[in-house]
């Protein structure tokens, strides 16, 4: 969808593979992203060692400056992430270290070590994988997800930021389930990414013949006027609907009607269900839904 739209609002033809090309650019900047919010929730734990550290080099350290636990700082969850070739290799690659804000960082911390969720898990000198697993969680969810400062922060370094944070939030939580597989640079499978590409070239291939579909139902409605992403999101509901024979109809036209309800105007999800739905039984009518890949269409 987005690389669609990248496409749609230049002023000018593309050149044959741009499209993909785009595609590749907007996972990259993901990966990127993604990267950025590891390292940074790394840090933050990290943090415990040169709080420790700083505290113990005072002048005259207090009995509490003296005692401060670094236990999250020997996490087992964050050396295997730290021993991910995958992430080492992400971190280099897009510099991340020199993304980061230390202060930032630092508040973060004193955030965290004033919930008792972490007092919690300080307290327990056993270690488990439940508990290892869950004080990462605890991090992401209410000391970034929730704190006002670092979204600033990363709206700031990473302008799609609004349109990736739920992805990124799932697939933070597929990470932190089994970080030692996770391949950062291939973030998404090779199936889903022939599905991307596949959907990605069969828009701009059979535009012409989908806009031949969509005008006639659009009624009094303008399509010169209509909401520019409405009209992707439709273009590729009737691809979905004509060339990809996995993916039942209604899957299809219920989950381009949620992206225009999360991505476009109040009035969108409507709009896309009425020219998704009337499209489909015309082709119905028709015979012409029979799941064919699109490349072997004479549609």
């Amino acid at each position: 969808m987005q690389t669609l739209y990248s496409v749609e609002s230049m002023n000018k033809e593309t050149r044959p593979g741009e499209p993909l090309q785009i595609l590749k650019k907007n996972l990259e900047n993901a990966q990127q992203l993604f990267t950025f919010l590891v390292y940074y929730m790394l840090d933050v734990a990290r943090f415990s060692e040169k709080d420790a550290l700083q505290k113990s080099q005072k002048y005259l350290p207090t009995e509490n400056d003296l005692k401060v636990n670094t236990k999250i700082a020997g996490n087992e969850l964050l050396w295997t992430i730290m021993e991910n070739s995958s992430f080492q290799q992400s971190v280099e690659k897009f510099k991340t270290k020199y993304l980061v804000d230390d202060e930032l960082i630092r508040k973060s911390y004193l955030k965290l070590i004033n919930l008792p969720e972490y007092k919690e898990y300080i307290s327990e000198p056993s270690r488990d994988k439940k508990s290892e697993k869950k004080i990462f969680e605890i991090i992401f969810s209410e000391i970034m997800i929730e704190n006002e400062d670092f979204l600033s922060e990363v709206e700031e370094k990473f302008i799609h930021w609004d349109d990736d944070a739920e992805m990124m939030i799932v697939l933070m939580e597929k990470f932190l389930h089994k970080p030692a597989t996770f391949n950062f640079e291939q973030m998404v499978g090779e199936e889903k990414m022939k599905f991307a590409t596949d959907l990605l070239q069969s828009v701009t291939d059979k535009d012409e013949y989908c806009l031949g579909l969509i005008k006639p139902k659009l009624k009094n409605w303008d399509s010169e006027r209509i909401a520019l992403l409405d009209m992707i999101l439709i273009k590729m509901g009737v691809c979905e609907l004509l060339y990809f024979e996995t993916i039942p109809t209604k899957v299809t036209i219920n989950e381009y009607i949620d992206l225009a309800k999360e991505y476009s105007t109040e009035q969108s999800g409507h709009f896309v269900n009425g020219i998704l739905d009337n499209i489909h039984k015309e082709l119905l009518t028709q015979n012409k839904i029979h799941k064919t890949n699109y490349k072997n269409s004479t549609l």
